[in-house]
C-alpha cells in the first residue's frame, strides 16, 4: 500500500478572515485510529482498461484526483482520510482486485466510509468484494451504477467490461441476491447482447435518453425509491462517461450524448440521503486525455458531494464532531 498523504498540497488562504481551509489542510493519513470518517483509496490500475481494448492512462487517475480535491474548500465534511494506494504494475489484475478488496474492508472496520479513486472500471469487482466480506452474508446490498455501459460482458479474462457480471457470478455462487441498477445506459454504446443480458438478470436501467433533465432525473429517483428502501446496504459506482463528452472528455470511451452534470447530482444526492451507502467509487478517469483538469473537476465535485452529503444526513459526523452526537443531532434524512 503506497502511502500518499504526501501529495496533499494546495492553496493557503490564511490570510483571509474566516474559515478558510481546504481539504488539503485536513486529510490525515488512515490508520488504527481512524474512526468515523471519508477515506479515499487509490486504485492506480490500467491492466483492465488495456485487457478491454481501451485507452491507457487510468492508472494515473489517482494522483491527479487528489490533486483536484487538494483546493476542495471546506464546508462541513466529514473526517478525511488517505488510505493510499492500491497499484497493479504488473497485469496480476486479479491480485490487486483481492488487495483493494482487503483495504475497503479494512476501512469499513474502521466505521468509515471507503471512496475509491480509479483506475477502470474493473475497480468495481475489488470495490464490492471489499464490501460485502464487511457485511453479513445475508445483507442485501443494492449496486448502483452510473454509467452509459452495463459492464456486463463475458471475456475469458476479467477487464474493464465485466465487472458487473463477475459480481453476479460471485453472488449466484455464495447464495446472494444481485441487485444491480444503472442509470444512463446508452443504446448506442451496449450491443443487443448486453441488452438482453441485463433483462435476464433482472438489472433496471435507466437510458441516458430519459435524464436529459432535472424532471427525468426526478422521475428515476422516484423509481429507484423502492430499491434504495428495500437495501440493507448500497454500493454507489460512479463511471466518468456517464457525463456529456465535452464535460468529461478524460475517460476511455467520452459519450456523444451523456447525462448532464446537474442530473448526476441530483442522482448522487438521492442516493447518499438515504443514509445506507457502505461504498463509493470513482471509475475511468483518465487524465492523459482530460482538457483543462475539467473531469478531474468535475470527479471532485462528485466525491465533496458525497462526503458532504454523508455529513448532512447525519450517519457520518462533520469533522471534529462526536459520531453519536451527529447521528442524534440528525433526526431523519435530509436531502
Amino acid at each position: 500500500m503506497t502511502d500518499t498523504t504526501a501529495l496533499w498540497r494546495g492553496r493557503d488562504d490564511s490570510g483571509d478572515s474566516g474559515d478558510t481551509r481546504r481539504w488539503h489542510h485536513v486529510v490525515r493519513r488512515f490508520d488504527d485510529d481512524t474512526r468515523a470518517g471519508v477515506a479515499l483509496i487509490g486504485f492506480a490500475c490500467d491492466e483492465g482498461v488495456r485487457r478491454n481494448g481501451g485507452r491507457p492512462g487510468a492508472s494515473e487517475g489517482p494522483a491527479a484526483l487528489r490533486a483536484a480535491l487538494a483546493n476542495m474548500p471546506l464546508h462541513d465534511e466529514p473526517a478525511l482520510y488517505d488510505a493510499g494506494d492500491v497499484a497493479c504494475d504488473d497485469g496480476a489484475l486479479e491480485d490487486a482486485q483481492a488487495r483493494l478488496a482487503t483495504r475497503v474492508a479494512q476501512v469499513r472496520a474502521r466505521n468509515s466510509l471507503p471512496v475509491v479513486l480509479g483506475g477502470g472500471h474493473e475497480i468495481a469487482f475489488g470495490t464490492f468484494q471489499g464490501l460485502a466480506s464487511s457485511l453479513s452474508p445475508h445483507t442485501r446490498i443494492l449496486i448502483v451504477n452510473l454509467d452509459a455501459h452495463f459492464d456486463l460482458r463475458e471475456a475469458a479474462e476479467g477487464n474493464s467490461g465485466t465487472p458487473f457480471r463477475q459480481i453476479q457470478e460471485w453472488c449466484v455462487e455464495r447464495g446472494m441476491s444481485f441487485d444491480y441498477r444503472v442509470l444512463g445506459v446508452s443504446r448506442y454504446a451496449n450491443t443487443r447482447a448486453l441488452f438482453d443480458r441485463a433483462d435476464r438478470l433482472g438489472v433496471r436501467y435507466w437510458e441516458d435518453e430519459r435524464l436529459q433533465d432535472l424532471a427525468g432525473a426526478a422521475k428515476a429517483c422516484a423509481d429507484l425509491a423502492d430499491d434504495l428502501a428495500r437495501a440493507d446496504a448500497i454500493y454507489l459506482t460512479i463511471c466518468l462517461d456517464v457525463l456529456p463528452g465535452d464535460k468529461a472528455p478524460g475517460v476511455s470511451a467520452p459519450a456523444a450524448l451523456g447525462v448532464p452534470l446537474a442530473c448526476i447530482e441530483r442522482s448522487v444526492d438521492t442516493i447518499v440521503a438515504s443514509g445506507k451507502v457502505a461504498a463509493v467509487d470513482i471509475a475511468e478517469f483518465n487524465p492523459r486525455f482530460d482538457r483543462d483538469a475539467m473531469t478531474a473537476r468535475v470527479a471532485a465535485r462528485l466525491i465533496a458531494r458525497v462526503a458532504r452529503g454523508a455529513a448532512r444526513a447525519g450517519w457520518l459526523p462533520p469533522a471534529g464532531a462526536r459520531f453519536e452526537t451527529a447521528r442524534a443531532a440528525s433526526g431523519r434524512t435530509r436531502s
